[in-house]
């Protein structure tokens, strides 16, 4: 078997059924505007033809496979900033999640275990690439709510005399650290209650189980360096006021007048 699902009648006709399903569902239990389903399959379909067109092209060459690979990454860190909330200082960020692909990327290709060619590095770059990007986006959305439901708590450690930098840290660290358990669950019960993506698809590529096996435990652990590196600095940066909310701003910081500290 070399696919599951081949272009073709039988698969847009049930694509129709699903997105009608869903719509109905939306419908039925009023859980939102029923063009969302409609919407989001529409723009599936469109953002994933032009990407296997590109993809047809691009990762012919290893050049033109790490450029779509940076594309890649400027969306992934946008994305990250906008569902923080963090505006202009989302662009920070970038940072957090250049973090994550440094620490694990590199060593992958550097060791041979992932070949140099664009068809091996961009598949395994946008896996941990969208992993870090929800890890990011996750630990600087939590951090900056709790800094504006708790910004009395840091106003009083701040008049204990903490940093504007610990101040912060105590009030987002075990709420920042919430981010990675998505990643950590994925990788304690893999193979029992999931077979995520790379597995699937190397066996769907006539790989054997243990190929597929290897291959996603590579994955995984990518992911779970790559994750806690972003976190890392992700809180890291909210807590120096770099990535920072409307609003969520402590005293001391407001007095000084300052766009970080």
């Amino acid at each position: 078997m070399n696919s599951v699902a081949t272009p073709g009648i039988g698969l847009a006709a049930l694509c129709v059924v699903l997105v009608a399903a869903a719509t109905a569902v939306y419908w039925g239990a009023d859980l939102g505007s029923i063009t969302v389903a409609p919407g989001a399959a529409l723009r599936a379909v469109a953002q994933l033809s032009v990407v296997a067109l590109v993809l047809a092209a691009a990762l012919a060459h290893l050049w033109s496979s790490l450029l779509v690979l940076l594309v890649m990454f400027i969306a992934a860190t946008l994305t990250a900033a906008g569902r923080a909330g963090a505006g202009v200082s989302g662009g920070w960020l970038t940072l957090a999640v250049g973090a994550g692909m440094a620490a694990v990327l590199p060593a992958m290709l550097v060791s041979g275990v992932v070949p140099m060619t664009g068809v091996a590095v961009v598949p395994v770059g946008g896996i941990i690439l969208g992993g870090t990007m929800t890890a990011t986006s996750l630990a600087a959305r939590r951090s900056l709510d709790a800094l504006t439901q708790r910004r009395g708590e840091v106003e009083a450690a701040l008049s204990l005399g903490l940093t504007d930098r610990d101040a912060r840290l105590e009030m987002i660290r075990s709420t920042a650290a919430d981010a990675l358990l998505p990643g950590v669950d994925q990788t304690r019960t893999v193979g029992l209650v999931t077979l995520p993506g790379a597995f699937v698809g190397v066996l769907v590529a006539s790989g054997s189980a243990a190929q597929a096996a290897a291959v996603q435990i590579l994955v995984l652990l990518g992911l779970m360096l790559a994750q806690a590196c972003a976190v890392a600095v992700t809180t890291e940066l909210v807590a120096r006021g770099r990535v920072w909310r409307s609003g969520v701003i402590s005293g001391a910081r407001r007095r000084a007048g300052c766009g970080s500290r």
